[in-house]
């Protein structure tokens, strides 16, 4: 009787050693199940900060549109590009492209339901946040602009190239209504202006800094040499301006170009002490 009381003691003293073996394994489970899932609501939630705001389009003047796209660059954070889009007799065209090809295809349905005709596009220079819809659109079979010197850089970095490139340094577009300027080198090499007469609007592009811009911006690709110059001969090419647009911030007056101009004097001279 005594080995039978011994026997059954250390069965259930067995069973109680399993049956908490599996309580401690479902808890265990459990807490990695809620440890996983908090961890899957904080990625969606930093996915969710880290998307990019949508494509903005407001009106900058009678028959003139400002877009701006969006992207994250390294060493700036988030940073807004500025392009236009202008109309004349039902009529669109773009100056510079959004930032990637979804917010081009927004801009041109935008274009669309405001049942304007898009005729074609025209970038200021190489860089993605000029260009990055020239693909898209040459897929739709609208005219894409840019110099010839812009679609050489294209070329060489095996990008999609301008289906009607012109020769610097001026170029009619638009039936006249835009007017492409070439002043020489500053942010990029190719960088052009864009002049709207019937409006005195000059659309600067990534040459032009906002006032509130402290530095050039990226200058990796650059002709710092050149800027001050540049800048000095878009003041004096267009003394009329009323409205400046720079490639990222905010618009304003000719201010932006005397500002520009004494930034890139200070870059200038910053380069050259090297």
């Amino acid at each position: 009787m005594g080995r039978a009381f011994t026997a059954e003691l250390s069965f259930n003293l067995l069973s109680i050693r399993v049956l908490s073996a599996k309580v401690l394994s479902i808890s265990t489970l459990s807490l990695t199940l809620l440890s996983v899932s908090a961890l899957g609501t904080s990625m969606v939630q930093a996915a969710s900060e880290e998307s990019l705001p949508g494509l903005s389009i407001e009106p900058l003047a009678e028959n003139v549109y400002l877009h701006q796209s969006f992207q994250r660059v390294e060493g700036f954070g988030l940073v807004s590009a500025n392009g236009l889009v202008v109309v004349n007799q039902g009529k669109a065209f773009i100056v510079d492209t959004p930032w990637s090809e979804t917010d081009t295809a927004a801009l041109v349905d935008w274009i669309s339901v405001k049942g304007y005709q898009l005729v074609g596009s025209v970038s200021t220079h190489s860089h993605e946040d000029r260009t990055a819809g020239i693909g898209w659109l040459n897929a739709q079979s609208i005219a894409t602009f840019a110099s010839e010197l812009t679609n050489q850089i294209l070329h060489e970095s095996k990008k999609p190239l301008a289906n009607h490139p012109f020769a610097l340094p001026q170029a009619s577009l638009f039936d006249g209504k835009l007017e492409a300027f070439y002043p020489g080198g500053g942010h990029a090499k190719d960088n052009l202006v864009v002049w709207l007469p019937q409006s005195n609007i000059l659309f600067g592009g990534c040459l032009v800094r906002s006032l509130d811009s402290t530095s050039l911006g990226y200058t990796g690709e650059a002709v710092l040499a050149e800027w001050p110059t540049s800048a000095t001969k878009v003041l004096a090419k267009y003394p009329d301006v009323e409205l400046v647009v720079p490639g990222h911030g905010n618009t304003g007056d000719k201010q932006l170009l005397i500002h520009t101009q004494a930034l890139a004097e200070t870059g200038a001279k910053q380069a050259s002490a090297k």
